[in-house]
């Protein structure tokens, strides 16, 4: 299998393809399993992003051997009863839980400020409207 990468430079994995950013950021503010992390990328994309099994757990795969992600332990965030005091229906336990590492912290921070920097020139020549809605081309009406 792939040698797991925990350092070096950031700037050698960019661009970050569109699943990894994805993937990265859902991870950024807590450790989520496989499907919370398709949930929350469906729901902060508006439903423009579904990831399918095997493009997440794969994905997750070479993103844990490249040391981006790691497998934690099941987090605390979720409890193991629903709102209304039901029991949740699937095994908690089998459930593998996914975090961002230190080096995918500092990858995703570059990939971030690649992006900003991207907006920032498409603003400078005018195609990239301050509103961030619709892009306008010079010479349009």
């Amino acid at each position: 299998m792939g040698q797991q990468r925990t350092g070096g430079d950031p700037e050698q994995l960019l661009p970050l393809t569109p699943v990894k950013l994805n993937i990265l950021l859902a991870l950024a503010d807590e450790e989520r399993h496989g499907y919370g992390i398709g949930v929350e990328v469906r729901e902060r994309t508006g439903g423009k992003m579904r990831l399918g099994p095997g493009t997440l757990y794969g994905s997750l795969k070479r993103m844990v051997d490249g040391g981006l992600v790691e497998e934690v332990e099941g987090s605390e965030s979720l409890p193991d009863e629903l709102p209304d005091g039901a029991p949740r229906r699937y095994d908690a336990e089998r459930r593998r839980y996914y975090g961002l590492t230190g080096f995918g912290g500092r990858v995703l921070g570059a990939e971030l400020a690649r992006l900003e920097r991207v907006v920032r020139t498409a603003r400078q020549k005018g195609l990239f409207p301050p509103s961030g809605r619709g892009v306008s081309y010079p010479g349009e009406a």
